[in-house]
């Protein structure tokens, strides 16, 4: 089963992706890192790809386009595999759908915009050690103090209150179009972002295989 996962910065489509992955027995296929991986090796798609990255300009469409060809021709996809974070664009879904990749299913994560603000504004990560707490929903012992290492708790930049709320503007006017795309197509279907972990997962699962 061939799989994408929609929702805003923040929804936690990485965390289900992980899960869903693990209960399906299919790959995840992450834009961020197909990219590193192609960079890695050297494939044409990739040494395109290094030739923007090297400038510090965003890989454009037709190069990410290629990547993702080149991964999801690999045999551990020939079961299906879950897309998170492609495509963003409806260009890149109509250049999904030239490719002749067929899509079976397109899940939504819905979470509202003042709890993807609280959450993502709330994250920390340990500057030594690298694990991530939040001050709202997973706090330290010791308020700024990593309870693993003693490392120093700081915010990233990409976390900050008004990087998060340019990431959701960039959301809705690029990537939320998507959603009426794929319902045209009758493949869209939606979850509930803000239940228990282990609750979206039950309900993705049960869209999934409905």
């Amino acid at each position: 089963m061939n799989i994408i996962l929609l929702g805003a910065p923040g929804a936690g489509k990485g965390t289900q992706a992980e899960i869903i992955c693990d209960k399906l027995q299919i790959p995840t296929v992450s834009t961020g890192n197909i990219i590193r991986e192609a960079l890695k090796s050297g494939t044409d798609m990739g040494k395109k790809a290094k030739s923007f990255v090297d400038k510090g300009k965003l890989v454009p469409d037709e190069v990410v386009i290629g990547i993702v060809k080149e991964r999801i021709k690999k045999d551990d996809c020939k079961a299906g595999f879950i897309l998170d974070g492609f495509p963003r664009t409806i260009s890149q879904a109509e250049a999904l759908d030239d490719m002749g990749v067929s899509i079976d299913r397109v899940v939504d994560i819905e979470v509202d915009d003042q709890e993807i603000l609280k959450r993502m504004s709330g994250r920390r990560v340990c500057e030594k050690c690298g694990a991530s707490y939040n001050i709202n929903s997973k706090k330290p012992k010791v308020e700024g103090v990593c309870d693993r290492c003693a490392g120093t708790l700081v915010q990233r930049m990409d976390d900050s209150l008004d990087t998060v709320k340019e990431r959701l503007s960039v959301y809705h006017e690029q990537t939320k179009p998507l959603k009426g795309y794929y319902e045209a197509q009758g493949k869209l279907v939606t979850v509930d972002g803000q239940q228990e972990l282990s609750k979206i997962t039950d309900d993705i699962i049960r869209e999934i295989e409905a």
